[in-house]
């Protein structure tokens, strides 16, 4: 695979599981082919992610191919970089993330994100969960923060200092008004 052809490959899948949802086709299994697959593998995706983009840009509009894209190429970058290519066993419980309502600073859902950013980041988001999904993009916009610009903040942070990342969107949600 070469790296710098990575964006238009990410192009062509993506655009193929929209076309796909859009004309009934459902399951994130039946959605690539072997090539695909191993292609998505190599760089840290799930297709169960693709899926989850290819489901709500049809049916909500977001994310976008652009979005899309820049939240795959933190996550792409972390397991490259960082995980040195090598897929998490692990899978994260999001029974035991705190619930939707609860807040941080005044600051609805950030709670609840912080785990799932987490989790997205290193590639163990159950295939039940999804990273940008309505919540999180009402998060988003409420707060101005685009989601790839969120998970490079959690990368930056990493597991400890969830005052630091609630001071950073509590500054922004300032800095909106």
């Amino acid at each position: 695979m070469s790296n710098y052809q990575f964006t238009d490959q990410f192009r062509l899948i993506y655009d193929k599981a929209v076309d796909q949802y859009a004309n009934g086709q459902r399951g994130a299994e039946t959605f690539f082919n072997e090539e695909e697959n191993t292609f998505l593998s190599a760089n840290g995706i799930h297709a169960q992610h693709l899926y989850d983009y290819a489901e709500d840009a049809t049916n909500y509009g977001d994310p976008t191919y652009d979005r899309a894209l820049g939240i795959e190429l933190v996550r792409r970058d972390y397991f490259l970089n960082i995980q040195n290519g090598e897929a998490s066993d692990v899978v994260a419980d999001d029974s035991t993330w705190p619930s939707k309502g609860e807040t941080v600073r005044g600051i609805e859902w950030l709670p609840r994100i912080l785990p799932k950013a987490r989790a997205k980041l290193r590639g163990e988001l159950p295939a039940s969960v999804m990273y940008s999904c309505g919540g999180d993009r009402r998060f988003f916009t409420t707060n101005d923060i685009e989601p790839s610009e969120f998970l490079a903040l959690i990368w930056r942070h990493g597991d400890g200092d969830d005052e630091a990342i609630g001071a950073w969107v509590e500054q922004r949600v300032k800095s909106k008004a």
